[in-house]
């Protein structure tokens, strides 16, 4: 049994990142406009195809990797500038419905191009393979998943707290008029901010579909994990969705080994054993933390 709790372990931090990650983007978009994105999950299915089909034709992954995310985020901003922005001064159910419906619309439109079933995208033959950690062996491109994970997330941490935008981004989080009677563009800010969410959704998307394979809903079936990491770390909490997406890998993980009828479950369970205790999650306002 202890040579599997290891890769296990490795596993569910990989997956916990995943989740994070996501949770991340869907935590800067809610903070900010109060938009609860429903098609974050199309944003990673479209970042994962837009790098399936450059690969296909030649691109190499690391290309792909970057540029599909940004794509995305053009998708992404045009999305926000026509759809979403118009309901800001609305109650958050419209952009909830509306961005309900646009999901729907984005995996038809999936189907359309790229078909209804799943679609191979393999790692580079740089990451394939496995690599020796010293108390196990572990696939390479996993560990290259974790990597580039962590790695977003630290640049996420450093933009939003040693940036003069990401320290405006902050301020509007706490009060948006104030910043915008001192002369910021708000407007530009919720751009911005939506944009950042769907990059960093964009990078787990091309990530997920090295790992998981890639189908027109694929980016969905990561959503609803990402917005149990965002109530467990607690809402408006950028490192409770650190920690809850860490949580949550390693609950599914450790209940895969040892319980696998209950993997599916473990999650909803541990956020229901989280707001027994606090309400408002581990790192919400008046939570574990303050």
């Amino acid at each position: 049994m202890i040579e599997h709790l290891a890769p296990q372990l490795v596993n569910g931090l990989v997956l916990g990142a995943f989740y994070a990650i996501v949770a991340l983007g869907l935590s800067l978009i809610m903070n900010l406009t109060g938009t609860i994105n429903m098609a974050h999950g199309s944003f990673m299915t479209l970042a994962g195809y837009l790098a399936y089909t450059m690969v296909l034709r030649g691109t190499s992954f690391w290309f792909a990797l970057l540029a599909a995310p940004l794509i995305a985020v053009l998708v992404g901003v045009l999305v926000e500038r026509t759809l979403v922005r118009p309901l800001y001064a609305r109650e958050p159910f419209y952009s909830l419905l509306m961005t309900f419906g646009l999901s729907l619309m984005a995996e038809e439109v999936y189907r359309l191009i790229w078909g209804s079933n799943g679609v191979p995208f393999s790692p580079p033959a740089a990451l394939d393979g496995t690599a020796n950690l010293g108390f196990m062996v572990f696939p390479a491109f996993r560990i290259f998943i974790a990597a580039v994970l962590v790695v977003a997330i630290v640049a996420l941490a450093l933009f939003l707290t040693r940036t003069r935008f990401g320290l405006r981004l902050r301020a509007a989080v706490q009060d948006t008029e104030m910043i915008a009677a001192l002369g910021t563009n708000t407007q530009l800010l919720y751009a911005v901010n939506f944009g950042l969410g769907i990059f960093l959704a964009g990078i787990a998307g091309v990530l997920a579909a090295g790992m998981l394979g890639l189908s027109p809903t694929s980016g969905n079936a990561l959503l609803m994990p990402a917005f149990v990491t965002v109530i467990i770390g607690g809402m408006g909490s950028l490192f409770g969705s650190i920690v809850g997406g860490v949580l949550i890998g390693l609950a599914i993980s450790l209940t895969t080994l040892f319980v696998p009828a209950a993997s599916e479950v473990s999650m909803y369970v541990l956020m229901a054993l989280v707001l027994m205790i606090r309400p408002r999650g581990l790192f919400g306002e008046e939570g574990l933390f303050g």
